[in-house]
């Protein structure tokens, strides 16, 4: 592929041994735009709640989207891919991560789209969901030119060990477009 635009968000979640712990909602955005013409943009910080050890916390990341308006190059096909980091809480180790096996994503269908072009999600429904422990597609146009719009409003579900502190863990969901 061409080049690279990405940009990551900080992901919050707390989880709790018995009693629900309370979560700040840090902002961290990292971005790095290298191709002319095609954008990403997602969220600074999402705050999925509380959780708790030996459960399921699951939450919606905000809108994504991708804007190309490279115009009428032949074919302006593009790719976005979706990865992520461990949680993890105080200074890490066995009992203080989750590892990013842990952490499944689904981008769902497009909430809005402009231009032409046939645009893909990687996975429409959350029983096509995906571990986050390999970069997965998130969605893709795959036929098409002309400048496009599309977004997406993925969800992210995380299981938490049973093994596990209680704590405020936290991680990084990284989304790029090539």
């Amino acid at each position: 592929m061409r080049s690279l635009a990405a940009l990551s968000g900080l992901l919050l979640a707390a989880v709790g041994a018995a009693a629900p712990v309370e979560a700040a909602t840090p902002v961290r955005t990292v971005r790095l735009a290298l191709t002319v013409g095609v954008d990403i943009t997602v969220p600074p910080s999402v705050n999925l709640g509380t959780g708790f050890v030996g459960g399921v916390l699951t939450g919606q990341l905000g809108t994504v989207e991708v804007r190309d308006q490279r115009g009428n190059v032949n074919p302006n096909l593009w790719v976005a891919t979706v990865s992520a980091t461990a949680f993890v809480t105080g200074g890490g180790g066995a009992q203080r991560t989750i590892a990013n096996g842990q952490v499944s994503y689904w981008s769902g269908p497009a909430v809005r789209s402009t231009g032409g072009g046939t645009l893909v999600p990687g996975q429409l429904t959350a029983a096509q969901a995906v571990a986050l422990n390999v970069t997965r597609e998130a969605f893709r146009k795959t036929a098409g030119n002309g400048n496009n719009t599309v977004s997406w409003a993925p969800t992210i579900r995380v299981a938490v060990p049973s093994t596990v502190v209680a704590g405020t863990y936290t991680g990084t969901i990284t989304h790029s477009v090539a």
